[in-house]
């Protein structure tokens, strides 16, 4: 298999811990959405412990390791983000803060596919523009189009967490393909 053609793995992050998360459904729903020859593995945050430089230089902890073994080996990321105060969640902050720092990070350079559920009319549009600005300063690469914003998250999902929405599902299908798109044009720059 030609490495254009090479499984894309993306990994997924969602800054809710919240069991029955709109934004953990939304990942759910873009994992029965993918194109073909990708594979999404979400990623847990709930166990990484909060930033602190103490904690860094007596060893960085098993949990955030793992992380950043997991975003090594992912050629992107999928973030859907809940939105908390006009800004992302602390858990998120805090587990980019973790994976950033230092000479190895795993995701300088990566794209970024982003998607945001909420009950609020606006779908979590300003997280995902606060986001954008972090995004600056660890290097991650977010795609511009489509904007996934999932308003009124609540009567766009059933009981069970499906997505029922058929334009958000398009919209995911189409983000998707264009995060995939460009990790293939990528790796062919790349050699």
């Amino acid at each position: 298999m030609a490495d254009k053609e090479k499984i894309v793995k993306i990994a997924g992050l969602t800054g809710s811990l919240r069991k029955n998360s709109y934004n953990k459904a939304a990942l759910m729903a873009a994992k029965k959405l993918l194109p073909e020859n990708t594979e999404l593995e979400i990623l847990d945050l709930s166990d990484i412990p909060f930033f602190n430089e103490d904690v860094e230089e007596e060893g960085i902890p098993d949990s955030v390791l793992r992380l950043k073994e997991k975003l090594s080996e992912a050629d992107a990321l999928l973030i859907s983000t809940p939105e908390y105060n006009y800004s992302i969640p602390p858990v998120l902050k805090n587990a980019i803060d973790w994976v950033s720092r230092g000479d190895d990070t795993p995701i300088y350079g990566k794209y970024l596919g982003l998607l945001s559920a909420s009950p609020s009319p606006l779908g979590g549009a300003r997280a995902q523009y606060h986001l954008r600005q972090v995004c600056v300063c660890v290097n991650l690469i977010p795609l511009n189009e489509p904007e996934i914003f999932i308003a009124s998250a609540h009567t766009k999902f059933d009981e069970k967490g499906e997505l029922k929405d058929e334009t958000a599902k398009e919209l995911i299908k189409e983000l998707l393909a264009e995060l995939v798109k460009k990790v293939r044009c990528q790796r062919e720059e790349n050699g």
